[in-house]
């Protein structure tokens, strides 16, 4: 078991990487469409280095840069109020964090069905991206497939997390004796 987490974590942070370069090439996309177009207006368009779908591409790259970046963030990224959890004994608290991800591995999953169903739907119909015509199906399986990723991911961060719960022993908590105070940092 321990081997299909540990490849889950290995895979989950190669699309973090590619997340990564995805943001760097849209900041470059970005960058390069404002020189063009700015070489275009300061030569009254004599010289158009200007190319079409620089906003397409910027789009597109935020949205796989989003959701390449979330299978590597199940585990890391949720904010929790401390304030309500502190009472709490830590297996209480890692159940809850198990049970949390279980709602990332529904949302995954359930977006990778209804992106698949509009794979169909975009091959039917043969739709394309406005300015690069790129096939609308490839997207949509992209992104079914990667948010199929997602909910695999956090199945596995859940389980994994519940495995944890019960593995773990207990821990005792600690007493600082007479004359300490209870809420200082150690």
């Amino acid at each position: 078991m321990k081997r299909i987490f540990r490849a889950s974590h290995t895979l989950a942070h190669g699309l973090h990487m590619v997340s990564g370069v995805l943001l760097v090439a849209m900041v470059a996309t970005v960058l390069l469409d404002v020189l063009s177009r700015s070489v275009f207006g300061a030569t009254n368009g004599e010289v158009d280095l200007t190319f079409p779908g620089g906003v397409e591409i910027v789009s597109y790259s935020l949205l796989f840069a989003v959701l390449l970046s979330l299978p590597y963030s199940v585990n890391r990224g949720q904010v929790i109020v401390d304030i309500f959890t502190e009472v709490f004994p830590e297996r209480v608290k890692r159940a809850m964090a198990a049970s949390y991800n279980l709602g990332f591995t529904a949302l995954g999953f359930g977006m990778a069905v209804a992106f698949f169903h509009s794979v169909g739907s975009a091959l039917d119909s043969g739709e394309t991206t406005q300015d690069l015509h790129i096939p609308l199906y490839l997207i949509y399986a992209a992104v079914s497939a990667i948010t199929a990723v997602l909910g695999l991911r956090a199945l596995l961060v859940s389980i994994e997390q519940v495995l944890d719960t019960f593995d773990r022993p207990r821990q005792r908590p600690v007493s600082l004796g007479k004359g300490h105070d209870q809420g200082a940092a150690l």
